[in-house]
């Protein structure tokens, strides 16, 4: 069933224009009497069937809301050192569909890729955009905002004392499996997640003060994109989110 983000709203009828109606009428060639779906971006879902569609308008009414199952119940942020050419955009989209809550693009030693202000901001907007079309196409009950970089040290400070902060390192370190035993619902847990030429040993200090555990995704050596994948795949699993 096409689904739709809108900001949050009451009553039973509900109206889509700009973007959302054209894509709507004009690509998904949508009728009177279909039927969508609509998220307010706070984890509800509203069910809604169309009365009238016009090329940049889409009425209709609601027919039921209920709590958006596409939501984990932990909190997943990703901490990615920021990697070089489009490599953020497949973390992004990926990272969207597995469940991640927040991602915040990290500049570490060892990044190649450190736009300026200008630049940073025009990418975030382009992050952010790939963010909304994967929540969307992935049944997501929020819109994961997606951070304009910061430095590690703001990061590991926006993250200490916030939950479970692990580190992930090819050196090694201790199992998802162990480090995550006994997690709970409501929970957070962090992730840190190096560039291509991984964290140094200066990073790595600072996200031990900052509270963080060294975590192990195994003997493989995984490329930076590949491993916040796996490693959110992992923490999903773990906390029962892919049951």
């Amino acid at each position: 069933m096409p689904r739709f983000f809108v900001d949050p709203f009451a009553g039973d009828r509900f109206v889509l224009t700009g973007e959302d109606a054209r894509h709507a009428a004009r690509s998904l060639r949508m009728q009177p009497g279909e039927e969508l779906t609509l998220c307010d971006g706070e984890g509800t879902d509203l069910r809604g069937v169309i009365d009238s569609v016009e090329p940049d308008r889409v009425e209709g009414t609601v027919l039921c809301r209920e709590k958006s199952r596409g939501e984990a119940d932990i909190r997943v942020v990703l901490y990615q050192g920021v990697p070089k050419a489009d490599k953020m955009e497949l973390i992004v989209q990926k990272s969207v569909e597995l469940g991640v809550s927040e991602i915040v693009p990290t500049v570490m030693r060892r990044c190649i890729s450190r736009p300026d202000e200008a630049g940073a901001r025009k990418k975030t907007v382009r992050w952010q955009k790939i963010a909304r079309e994967a929540a969307q196409q992935s049944g997501r009950g929020i819109i994961p905002p997606v951070h304009e970089p910061m430095d590690l040290k703001q990061a590991a400070a926006r993250a200490a004392g916030e939950g479970t902060i692990l580190t992930f390192y090819e050196g090694g370190g201790e199992s998802l499996k162990t480090l995550l035993a006994g997690i709970q619902p409501g929970q957070t847990v962090s992730l840190f997640i190096g560039p291509e030429g991984g964290l140094d040993e200066g990073d790595r200090e600072l996200l031990r003060q900052a509270g963080t555990q060294t975590a192990t995704l195994g003997p493989r050596i995984l490329r930076t994109e590949t491993a916040p994948l796996a490693a959110l795949t992992a923490v999903m699993l773990l906390s029962g989110n892919l049951e």
